[in-house]
């Protein structure tokens, strides 16, 4: 049985401007067909980052070939047909936008021959090509540990590569899907950072499922053990009463705690707070920053 939200665990309506541009996200999503993690996954930040005019997008269907017990994504073995169109629309979804930074996830696509690494690729490299100067993050799957999968994407040279730990390891079980692990998910922040040091890592953890400090602290060694540079640490909040309840909300204090011992630990960044999720505007400003900052000392730019 769950336990009852605290009162820190309130979002604000927006209003007047951001309201506006709220409605001018959804319509163009809709008229595009394309889809969000906010909308599926819940995302308690919705309104604040529609209402400011950005949304991760979220590429390959709304269909996940995976069942997480804690994402609220639907499931099915055998989703639709990739859309051989989409990394057109999103090009015309970030022109609309008027992004400077653009962040892409997907479901996990197990039924396809390459889990759509080549699709994750043609996305970024359409983005690029019609986008000179776009900042390209990419949250993806763990392509079942394939390193040649992983680095099909990294070569596609994002500016920020993240996947998510999403728990300590000795919840993975009971979190995740099955075909998912701890070593597997190491594994692909690993192998970017084998093809381009130069791309950051990102990854990201979900509190509030009965885990342990010490269990949090480890993995957050074992992500600096694979050259993570960037850590977000959020809620875990029900999305409905048939996925893995709620075992402790953690207090703003306490999770600013987690802030100040994954710094400690030689992190670039640290987001973490009851409302982070693991693309989170703070961290996007702040990698921006950093990315824009080395190009202008003389980082070699990317193409």
């Amino acid at each position: 049985m769950g336990v009852g939200k605290p009162l820190w665990l309130k979002r604000r309506i927006p209003v007047g401007h951001a309201i506006q541009n709220y409605a001018l996200v959804k319509t163009t999503l809709e008229s595009l067909g394309l889809n969000t993690v906010c909308e599926e996954a819940k995302c308690p930040n919705s309104s604040e980052c529609w209402g400011g005019g950005t949304a991760t997008f979220m590429v390959m269907g709304d269909e996940c070939t995976r069942g997480c017990r804690f994402c609220n994504v639907k499931t099915r073995r055998n989703p639709k047909a990739l859309d051989p169109f989409e990394p057109f629309k999103l090009v015309q979804a970030v022109k609309v936008f008027g992004l400077k930074y653009v962040v892409i996830t997907s479901v996990d696509r197990d039924d396809l021959p390459d889990q759509g690494a080549g699709h994750f690729a043609r996305c970024i490299a359409e983005i690029k090509k019609q986008l000179p100067g776009m900042l390209v993050e990419v949250l993806t799957p763990d392509f079942r540990g394939e390193k040649r999968l992983v680095q099909e994407v990294a070569a596609a040279l994002p500016h920020v590569y993240a996947h998510n730990l999403e728990t300590t390891r000795e919840l993975q079980q009971g979190v995740r899907d099955p075909r998912a692990g701890y070593e597997q998910s190491l594994s692909v922040l690993k192998a970017v950072k084998e093809f381009d040091s130069r791309i950051y890592t990102k990854s990201s953890l979900m509190l509030g499922l009965g885990e342990r400090e010490a269990d949090v602290l480890q993995a957050m060694d074992d992500l600096r053990g694979v050259g993570c540079d960037v850590l977000t640490l959020g809620q875990y909040l029900q999305p409905s009463k048939l996925h893995l309840p709620v075992k402790e909300f953690v207090s703003p204090e306490r999770f600013e705690w987690y802030r100040q011992r994954a710094l400690e630990r030689g992190f670039l960044y640290v987001a973490s707070g009851p409302f982070v999720r693991s693309s989170y505007k703070a961290g996007e400003l702040f990698l921006e920053g950093v990315i824009r900052a080395g190009k202008q000392v003389g980082a070699e730019q990317r193409a």
